[in-house]
């Protein structure tokens, strides 16, 4: 599955120290706006301790992770709607990711310049949220008006999808984002088209000092207090931190590291699981000598559509699942005994895959 994270917020709040972090393609980071003219895009593996275990299991020839794009969107300023700081291409860009990654500045630093004049990471949520919102209003705007005399002329269809149109209009005019609207599945289809850019699921990521990175500051605290209605999850990440990380290839000495600041694991891994878990996916496995390997699919997915990412001819000639679960395979070593001990179990089209799984499909084409 192609999953992609657009990582946005205002010029200078860390954004490329954060994808530079993350990625090993090299954004530039400069103390100015706009160093990121063209999206920078890095494929970040999905960190997960379960592969290592099995990979002792397996002891197969390769392990291969699940993967996630992220990309790196250039700072947006106030007046992108309108196009001021090359605002549609920035827009565009965020149109195409699956979730938003909104990095927020909340931390206090001389030496680089804030656009706005001073911290304040309200504010600049607030700036990123009215640009997102004021694009999605235009959009719905332009549909209203194609709809609308549909809709006039007694068309069922059109009424609902007028109606529909207009609550999404009126929620973004109080100043609240798409995704925060109680809607339907109905409201959902009127403006599935449209690509609404605050519908898409979001995380926000508190950029601290090295100093806040346990203890939390005051401009942390006024940032949980205003997106507490919204129900996103807040990750708290010093990119400075990180960036030292990144530096690091020796998993001892990075633990080492970790630990000076009282850190059991990077703030990027919790970022990227968080991500995973945004966008409601889980992890299944397969394991063999040639290769023990994570895949990607939607929570509540069955076995036939979990088939299928592996590649179509599975899903189209599906017969039955073999599923294994982690713990058995802990237990019992090798499959011949998990087998023998009656904990390989058989599972049909209705199955729905549990994360972690362990799976071996039959099929026949």
């Amino acid at each position: 599955m192609g999953l992609r994270c657009g990582i946005v917020g205002l010029p200078n709040v860390g954004k490329s120290t954060l994808f530079n972090a993350l990625s090993n393609a090299k954004a530039e980071s400069a103390n100015y706006p706009f160093c990121t003219i063209e999206p920078n895009v890095g494929v970040i593996t999905v960190p997960d301790e379960r592969l290592q275990i099995l990979e002792e299991l397996v002891h197969p020839e390769r392990v291969l992770p699940t993967v996630m794009e992220f990309v790196d969107i250039a700072g947006l300023v106030k007046g992108a709607s309108k196009g001021e700081g090359l605002g549609n291409k920035f827009l565009a860009n965020i149109r195409e990711v699956d979730a938003i990654i909104h990095v927020v500045r909340c931390f206090d630093d001389p030496n680089i310049v804030h656009v706005a004049g001073g911290v304040d990471p309200v504010f600049d949520k607030d700036v990123i949220d009215t640009e997102l919102q004021l694009k999605d209003l235009e959009s719905i705007d332009k549909k209203i008006a194609k709809v609308e005399r549909t809709a006039k002329s007694g068309d069922a269809k059109a009424k609902k999808e007028f109606a529909s149109l207009q609550r999404f209009k009126q929620h973004l005019e109080s100043g609240k984002n798409a995704r925060s609207l109680d809607y339907s599945e109905e409201d959902l289809e009127s403006v599935e088209d449209l690509q609404l850019l605050t519908i898409k699921p979001v995380i926000y990521v508190a950029n601290v000092d090295e100093e806040s990175i346990l203890t939390g500051n005051k401009f942390l605290d006024a940032l949980q207090a205003h997106v507490k209605e919204e129900n996103a999850e807040v990750v708290v990440i010093s990119a400075a931190i990180e960036a030292q990380i990144a530096d690091f290839t020796d998993a001892e000495e990075k633990e080492l590291f970790l630990g000076e600041y009282g850190l059991t694991e990077s703030g990027l891994n919790r970022l990227i699981k968080a991500s995973y878990a945004l966008l409601d996916l889980i992890t299944y496995f397969t394991a063999g000598v040639k290769e023990v390997r994570a895949w990607t699919i939607r929570k509540g997915w069955k076995a036939p559509q979990a088939a299928g990412v592996i590649h179509t001819d599975f899903e189209k000639g599906f017969i039955r699942a073999e599923v294994i679960k982690l713990k058995d395979y802990q237990e019992y070593k090798t499959e011949a005994k998990i087998k023998e001990a009656g904990k390989m179990a058989l599972e049909g089209k209705e199955y729905v895959v549990q994360d972690g799984d362990i799976m071996h499909f039959r099929f026949n084409v």
